[in-house]
């Protein structure tokens, strides 16, 4: 990312601070590489977590998102590709395919945000996890999965709200998680979604 585009990020991320707060909070302080996942309610998710986080760690940190969203207009491919450093995925695909892209960036060293929901959602808490976390902690097991709640976000940008609401929120971090030997897929997710709601509660 060359200096115009950081300035640029840098100015937007600003801005969702000024919008609707962003405090963050961390149990201890986050290391990477790792797989930031947290709960998914507000199109403020990714700017918020990104603003969350050390300055000196933003560039290393990369959000997965829908290409069939973020490639519709050339302002969205812009941001995506030039100032967010999106990692696309094919959610029609779906399956092996879609997680691909996310395979080659860590494999490259990149960290990740993931929405395990896959979705966004209208509640304080979030849904099942789909099981793409799953996946990424069985194929990189060094990777530590982060756990964050994004707090009030689905107050102050609900689905289908046309601008954001100037609510305080917060995002919280938590401990390092990992994929315990012999796991499997329904309790690892179960385990996963407990340590983000375990977040809404501190």
């Amino acid at each position: 990312m060359n200096a115009w585009h950081r300035l640029q990020r840098d100015a937007l991320l600003t801005l969702v601070h000024w919008i609707v707060g962003g405090r963050a909070a961390f149990d201890v302080p986050l290391q990477l590489p790792c797989v930031i996942f947290a709960n998914h309610s507000s199109h403020l998710d990714t700017l918020m977590l990104l603003a969350a986080l050390p300055a000196h760690q933003r560039a290393l940190v990369r959000p997965v998102a829908g290409a069939d969203y973020w490639d519709a207009t050339p302002l969205r491919r812009y941001v995506a590709q030039r100032l967010l450093r999106v990692v696309l995925i094919d959610r029609v695909a779906g399956g092996a395919q879609a997680l691909e892209p996310l395979h080659a960036a860590l494999a490259a060293g990149d960290s990740l945000i993931v929405f395990p929901e896959g979705t966004r959602g209208t509640q304080p808490l979030p849904a099942p996890f789909k099981s793409g976390l799953y996946h990424l902690a069985q194929a990189h097991p060094g990777v530590a999965l982060v756990p964050a709640y994004l707090e009030n976000l689905y107050r102050s940008w609900p689905k289908g709200a046309p601008v954001p609401l100037p609510l305080m929120c917060r995002v919280h971090f938590g401990s390092a998680q990992a994929r315990q030997p012999g796991e499997d897929k329904a309790s690892f997710l179960a385990r996963m979604r407990d340590a983000v709601c375990a977040l809404a509660q501190g």
